[in-house]
């Protein structure tokens, strides 16, 4: 019998099964059900990279769909701004159809093209003019608009300034919008630092972290038993641990462990085997993405901290670069920033995605 593999290890698929992020939704749900000016309706997702911010842009565009809302999802890139005013005209005119012309009035008898019909003008082709026309279709049926946002950085500035604007004006004359964007944490942060969008410094924050391994384990067991396949009790302990609770490295872990299993039953064999594999393609997506963007002083730091086998001690990772505390404080709230590192006590660090530690370790030369 051939079992179809369940977990998604892709950057954005949905899991299968979305755990440890009800509060985020509910408070999100409330807000469109609330009507304008709820505060979830404008709304920043931020945390490190694997934590499933573009998971949960895709279930908010889910919640408002089947509310019958318009969802129109972008991300954050050159041209961003026309892309979203193109698909707004696109969905106003689809709802449109059948009613680009109506009758104005019959002339009896009906020989020879007694209708008259008058047209309906083409809706604008400014952002902020577009939207509220479409708005204008949408808000008699008690229906809106939610733009999502992903992949929110300092060179998109200018076009996440443009889109607030138009946003800002709306929210103000009580139109039935929502707006949500996500990004890594020093990227929003530093968005937010444009003078111009202030009106974004008062969005609902939420800020991702991991998962309980207690939801994890539950996860992992629904998905496989779902899908057709038992996880032994020592399996899944094993699986659940390798995980850290970390959401991208759930779906790794599962879907490695499922293709290492060979019958109806994942076992010891399956996860001694698939844990390996899931770490690797973790190095392969997640660590080398996360270096890439650090400079060569930020990556000497963090291997400073790999040094330790759990958080380290600033004071420690100074005298091992050859820096003063002051010099490596600046790197660690850098660090911080880019969701690398967290603090772990007073005057201590350590790694906010896992299996860091022993990536830097494996791979020092190249990191530098």
């Amino acid at each position: 019998m051939a079992y179809r593999n369940p977990f998604k290890p892709t950057a954005g698929a949905s899991p299968p099964l979305l755990v440890g992020r009800d509060e985020v939704l509910e408070e999100f749900e409330e807000s469109i059900d609330d009507g304008p000016g709820a505060p979830g309706r404008l709304s920043l997702i931020t945390g490190p990279r694997g934590v499933g911010k573009t998971v949960v842009l895709n279930a908010v565009h889910d919640i408002v769909v089947a509310k019958g809302w318009i969802a129109i999802a972008e991300t954050a890139t050159t041209g961003m701004c026309d892309r979203i005013t193109q698909a707004v005209r696109r969905h106003h005119e689809e709802l449109r159809q059948g009613r680009s012309a109506r009758v104005r009035g019959i002339t009896l008898p009906v020989v020879g093209g007694g209708l008259t019909f008058e047209s309906r003008a083409d809706p604008p082709a400014d952002l902020r003019e577009s939207t509220a026309s479409l708005l204008d279709e949408l808000e008699p049926n008690e229906t809106g608009l939610l733009i999502t946002v992903d992949e929110v950085h300092r060179k998109s500035v200018g076009e996440i300034r443009h889109l607030a604007t138009v946003v800002q004006h709306l929210v103000r004359e009580d139109r039935n919008i929502a707006l949500v964007m996500a990004g890594l944490p020093s990227a929003v942060s530093d968005v937010l630092s444009d003078s111009v969008l202030t009106f974004m410094r008062r969005a609902s924050r939420e800020e991702l972290s991991d998962v309980s391994l207690a939801d994890v384990r539950e996860s992992l067991a629904e998905t496989i038993t779902r899908n057709g396949r038992t996880i032994t009790s020592s399996a899944l302990d094993a699986a659940t641990e390798a995980t850290g609770g970390y959401p991208f490295m759930v779906q790794l872990v599962g879907y490695h462990c499922w293709r290492k299993t060979t019958g109806s039953a994942i076992d010891d064999a399956a996860t001694s085997s698939g844990i390996p594999a899931a770490r690797k393609r973790l190095g392969s997506t997640v660590h080398a993405a996360a270096l890439a963007d650090l400079s060569a002083v930020d990556r000497t730091v963090l291997l400073a901290i790999a040094v330790d086998d759990g958080p380290a001690r600033t004071a420690d990772v100074a005298r091992r670069i050859g820096e003063s505390a002051k010099y490596v404080s600046i790197y660690r709230q850098r660090l911080i920033d880019a969701a690398v590192i967290q603090p772990a006590g007073r005057g201590f660090v350590d790694f906010t995605i896992p299996y860091l530690r022993e990536y830097l370790r494996e791979h020092a030369a190249s990191a530098l």
